[in-house]
C-alpha cells in the first residue's frame, strides 16, 4: 500500500504516518516544504529507524497550485498512491483571516489539484467540526449546507469552504473526518500546542497557588465542547479509512457524551490539585443583555484594558470566550457505527486529565519559556535593599549579591557597626555588597542618600523597602505611649515613602523600574498586640494600591509581600517566639527573590489570605478567633517595661502558633 500525506510533520499527521507505517510493506511519502528539511531527522526519529525507511520526503509547497510538485516527482506518483490524506492546515482559533484562507482553503484546492492529476486512489480530508460553525442544534454527519448562516469566524468559513471543494472537485472517492477539540495523547499526555481547555490552565494555576484545594470557587457552566485526545483520532481515521463502503461519507470523530466546560475545567482542577469551582453559573443567563449594550460596554476603555490586561496574563485569546456557549451537538452514530467491533472508543477526560496537565505544565506553560532566573532578572541592574543590614534584607543582599549579574546589589542601614558587619559578611563569601549608612525616618538623610544614589550609580532598577519597626503591645498598655504610633509610622510608611518617592522620577524616566514593599501577615490577619506596627504597614499597602494604580502604565511595578513572622532581631524582644515556628531570614529572602523574578502584585502566605477572607465574609468570627490568640498571649515583659522575661509558653500556645504558623500573637 502506498500513501502520499500533507501535514505528516503536524500533531495528527506525524501520529497517523507512525500508524500507516506500521502496516506491513507500506511506503509513505509525504509534503516537505524546502526550508523544513531541518526537521527531517526529527521525524524520522519519531517514526523510528525501520519505519522510516519506507518514509520518502516530497519538497512543495501548500500554497502553490499542486502543491508545488516537480514535474518528475509527479511522474514518479502517478497512478502509485492509493490513499492521499490531506492534513495539513491551520489548527488556529487565533491565525490572522489570511492565513486562515490560505492554509484551509488554498492548500486543499492544491491537493484536490494534485491528487487528481497523478489519479489517486482515495482522497482523505481531515476537516474539524468547525465546519459546523455556530449551529444551533444537533448537527449531523450528513450535514453540510445547514452550517453557512453560522460561520462567524475565519477558521470555522475556511474550513467549510476546504471541505466543500473536497466534495465538488475530488475526481476520485473521498472521505471526510472532522474531529473535535485535539487534545493530547491520552496515554502520554503529549501535545505540540495550546488550544481548547488548555488555554484555562493558566487560570487553574493561578487559583491553585492563591487557594488551597479543599476550597470551593466560583465557576461558568458553559455549553458541552466536544474534546478527544489525539490517539482517538488517528486510531479512528486509519481504521475507518482502510474499512471498505465508506466512500463519500463524513465522519464525526467526536465523543457521543461530550461534557458541559464547567464539568471539563472542575476534571482539570482535580488534576491539577486546584480549588474546583462548586458554584458555577451558567453564561447563558447573560444573553437577555442586548449585544449593542454588551459591546457598548467592553468599548469602554477602562473594560476594554481590563479585560485584555486579565486575558493576557491567562494567555486566553479574545475568541476563545465566544465558544463559552457553544450551542452545536454533534451526532457521530456513523463513526460509532464504522467502529463496532473494535476497542477504538473515546476515553473518559477523567481516566487521563492527569496526563494531560502534567504535560502542560512540564513542557507547555507559558511560564517556562520567560526567563525565570534570579540571574537573567538582575541583570546590569541596581538593587537597593533599605534596612539591608540585618535579618531579612542581608539574607536578601548575600544571596542576589552570590548571583554576580547585578550591576550593584545596595544596602543601607543606620548603624555603621552592622554596615560594617555586612560588608566583612559579604567578603567573607567571597561575594560584592556596597553598603551606605541613611536612616530612613530622617529627611535630610534620605534626599541626601537618593541625590548619591543618582550621582553614582544612575538611579535604582529594583527597590526593596524592607527596613521596618516591630512593637508589641496591647492597646491597655500604650495610652500613655503614644509615640509608639509615630515611631512606627515614621519608619515604615513616611520612612519607605521619603526613599521610594525620591526613586521614582528616575524610574519613570526610564519607564521601568520594580518596587518591593515588605508588608505583614499582620495587615491580612488585624493581628492584635501590633496596632502601632500593623497601622503603619496598612498605610503602605493603602499607598501601593494607590501607587500601582498611577504607574501601571509607566513601566513601574509594585509588589506588596505580606511576610509572616520571620525570626530577625526585630523580634527578639519577646522571648515567647524563640518557641514558636518562625520564617527564617533566608526563607523570607526566598519570597523577596520570587517578587523580583515575577513581578507579582501580592505574596502572601495562604494563611494569610484565609483570614482575609475570613474578616471579609465573616468578620466577627474573625473577632473572635483572632481575640482568643489575644487572651492566650500575654504582653510580653520587655512591653510592660521589665527584663529577663523567663515565662515559657503553654502547651495550648504552642499548638495554636503551630497550627497558625507565621501569625503574629
Amino acid at each position: 500500500m502506498t500513501y502520499f500525506v500533507t501535514g505528516a510533520s503536524g500533531f495528527i499527521g506525524k501520529r497517523l504516518v507512525k500508524k500507516l507505517l506500521s502496516r506491513k510493506n507500506t511506503t509513505v511519502y509525504f509534503l516537505i516544504r524546502a526550508e523544513s528539511k531541518s526537521k527531517l531527522d526529527k521525524m524520522m526519529s519519531f517514526w523510528g529507524d525501520e519505519a522510516a525507511k519506507r518514509c520518502i520526503p516530497i519538497v512543495g509547497d501548500l500554497a502553490k497550485p499542486g502543491l508545488g510538485l516537480s514535474a518528475a516527482d509527479k511522474t514518479k506518483l502517478k497512478g502509485k498512491i492509493k490513499h492521499f490524506f490531506h492534513l495539513a492546515a491551520v489548527y488556529d482559533m487565533k491565525a490572522s483571516a489570511t492565513d486562515n484562507h490560505t492554509a484551509n482553503v488554498i492548500g486543499t484546492q492544491s491537493a484536490i489539484t494534485l491528487a487528481n492529476e497523478i489519479k489517486a486512489g482515495l482522497f482523505h480530508h481531515m476537516s474539524s467540526i468547525a465546519v459546523a460553525g455556530n449551529y444551533e442544534g444537533v448537527f449531523r454527519e450528513d450535514m453540510f449546507n445547514e452550517a453557512k448562516d453560522y460561520l462567524d469566524h475565519p477558521y470555522m468559513q475556511t474550513k467549510h469552504e476546504s471541505e466543500q471543494y473536497v466534495r465538488e472537485n475530488a475526481a476520485m472517492p473521498w472521505r471526510v473526518y472532522r474531529p473535535g477539540v485535539v487534545l493530547g495523547d491520552s496515554k502520554t499526555g503529549e501535545i505540540d500546542k495550546i488550544d481548547g481547555p488548555y488555554y484555562f490552565f493558566k487560570l487553574l494555576q493561578k487559583m491553585r497557588a492563591i487557594l488551597p484545594p479543599w476550597m470551593p470557587s466560583l465557576g461558568i457552566e458553559g455549553g458541552r465542547m466536544n474534546m478527544v485526545p489525539v490517539d482517538f483520532v488517528v486510531d479512528a481515521t486509519d481504521h475507518i479509512a482502510h474499512a471498505a463502503g465508506h466512500n463519500k461519507k463524513t465522519f464525526h470523530l467526536t465523543d457521543p457524551a461530550p461534557l458541559r466546560i464547567g464539568d471539563s475545567l472542575n476534571i482539570f482542577a482535580r488534576a491539577a490539585h486546584a480549588p474546583q469551582m462548586a458554584l458555577r453559573i451558567n453564561a447563558a443567563l447573560f444573553g437577555f443583555i442586548p449585544q449593542s449594550v454588551m459591546k457598548g460596554v467592553m468599548s469602554l476603555a477602562p473594560v476594554r484594558r481590563i479585560k485584555n490586561a486579565v486575558m493576557k496574563d491567562l494567555g486566553i485569546p479574545d475568541d476563545t470566550l465566544s465558544f463559552i456557549n457553544y450551542p452545536v451537538r454533534f451526532d457521530c452514530r456513523e463513526t460509532l457505527k464504522a467502529l463496532e467491533g473494535t476497542k477504538i472508543a473515546v476515553p473518559a477526560l477523567e481516566d487521563y486529565a492527569y496526563r494531560l496537565w502534567d504535560y502542560w505544565e512540564r513542557n507547555l506553560d507559558p511560564d517556562l519559556f520567560i526567563d525565570h532566573t534570579l540571574k537573567g532578572q538582575i541583570a546590569g541592574k541596581v538593587i537597593l535593599i533599605t534596612g539591608g543590614t540585618s535579618g531579612i534584607g542581608q539574607a536578601t543582599a548575600l544571596k542576589l549579591a552570590n548571583c554576580a549579574t547585578a550591576k550593584a546589589i545596595i544596602v543601607c542601614g543606620r548603624d555603621q557597626e552592622k554596615i560594617d558587619e555586612t560588608l566583612k559578611l559579604a567578603k567573607k563569601r567571597g561575594v560584592k555588597v556596597l553598603a551606605y549608612q541613611a536612616d530612613v525616618a530622617d529627611e535630610a538623610s534620605c534626599a541626601a542618600f537618593i541625590k548619591m544614589l543618582e550621582d553614582k550609580h544612575g538611579g535604582v532598577d529594583i527597590l526593596v523597602n524592607n527596613a521596618g519597626r516591630s512593637i508589641r503591645r496591647a492597646l491597655e498598655a500604650s495610652y500613655d505611649r503614644f509615640h509608639d504610633f509615630g515611631r512606627t509610622m515614621d519608619v515604615n510608611y513616611f520612612g519607605a515613602l521619603r526613599i521610594t518617592m525620591g526613586l521614582l522620577p528616575g524610574m519613570t524616566a526610564k519607564k521601568k523600574g520594580h518596587v518591593i514593599n515588605i508588608s505583614s501577615i499582620g495587615v491580612l490577619t488585624n493581628a492584635p498586640r501590633f496596632s502601632a506596627y500593623v497601622a503603619s504597614k496598612a498605610a503602605l499597602d493603602a499607598w501601593t494600591r494607590c501607587a500601582a494604580s498611577e504607574f501601571s502604565d509607566r513601566g513601574v511595578n509594585f509588589t506588596t509581600i505580606s511576610m509572616p513572622l520571620v525570626k530577625t532581631p526585630m523580634i527578639a524582644p519577646t522571648a515567647i517566639y524563640n518557641n514558636v515556628p518562625t520564617l527564617d531570614p533566608d526563607e523570607a529572602a526566598d519570597m523577596i527573590i520570587r517578587a523580583i523574578v515575577y513581578k507579582p502584585v501580592s505574596i502572601a502566605t495562604r494563611l494569610g489570605t484565609a483570614m482575609q477572607v475570613l474578616h471579609a465574609i465573616a468578620p466577627r468570627v474573625a473577632q473572635i478567633v483572632m481575640n482568643t490568640t489575644f487572651r492566650m498571649f500575654g504582653d510580653s515583659e520587655a512591653a510592660k517595661g521589665k527584663k529577663n522575661e523567663v515565662v515559657g509558653p503553654s502547651t495550648d500556645q504552642i499548638a495554636l502558633s503551630n497550627l497558625m504558623r507565621g501569625i503574629h500573637f
